[in-house]
């Protein structure tokens, strides 16, 4: 049986060669990109997409603009999401964590340190590890491994990993033996992203999946 770090490079290897570059995340903005993070929770993207979209229409898409709007009118621009009076008080909440402690600059919060950056959105209420490590990865271009559903169902179905593997194990043996390159991470991520939607289903078609003659 191959070792981790030749199976994790085979399996990134395949998919890129199968899908090709993914160009993730799909934003405008890095603020964009932070309240697509917020907002993915629990729904699709095509969902999150319009909540944006209702947000931009309303010029409400930036710092100011959110912090000024109420809490109400927020939840209703982003009720296509779901859960959308959740993640309006999730948003305010990161809100004014900027504000607080940025001063409501996001470059300057973006310069921190990886720890110490992750640290203090793990603070900010609604924010868990794979939001954090979203909004690291895609925002601020650090390198820290996403881990999301889809890794997790799809590497315990190749028993890399138990079913019941917690997020930090995981996120360990991706940082342990892959390149430190946030380029690479993210590339990876969002091509587990694509397979784990495309074939990799609760239902799995493994009859067709890209990665199911590996050898390994």
């Amino acid at each position: 049986m191959m070792d981790a770090k030749k199976m994790l490079r085979a399996f990134y290897d395949r998919l890129f060669e199968f899908f090709g570059p993914q160009k993730w995340w799909p934003a405008r903005s890095r603020f964009e990109i932070i309240l697509g993070a917020i907002l993915t929770q629990n729904t699709s993207w095509k969902n999150v997409e319009k909540a944006i979209k209702n947000l931009r229409s309303a010029g409400v898409l930036d710092y100011r603009g959110l912090k000024e709007l109420s809490q109400r009118r927020l939840a209703s621009l982003i009720k296509p999401a779901g859960y959308y009076n959740i993640k309006a008080e999730r948003l305010k909440n990161f809100i004014n964590f900027l504000s607080l402690e940025y001063q409501g600059n996001l470059t300057k919060m973006l310069k921190e340190k990886t720890l110490v950056l992750r640290q203090s959105l793990l603070k900010v209420k609604g924010i868990g590890k794979e939001t954090a490590d979203s909004i690291i990865l895609y925002a601020a271009g650090k390198p820290v491994m996403v881990i999301d559903a889809y890794t997790k169902r799809i590497f315990s179905r190749h028993r890399l990993i138990s079913p019941d593997s917690s997020y930090d194990h995981v996120q360990e043996l991706f940082m342990d033996n892959l390149p430190k390159s946030p380029i690479f991470y993210n590339e990876f991520h969002a091509l587990i992203v694509r397979l784990g939607k495309e074939y990799c289903v609760k239902k799995p078609r493994c009859d067709a999946c890209p990665i199911a003659a590996l050898k390994y």
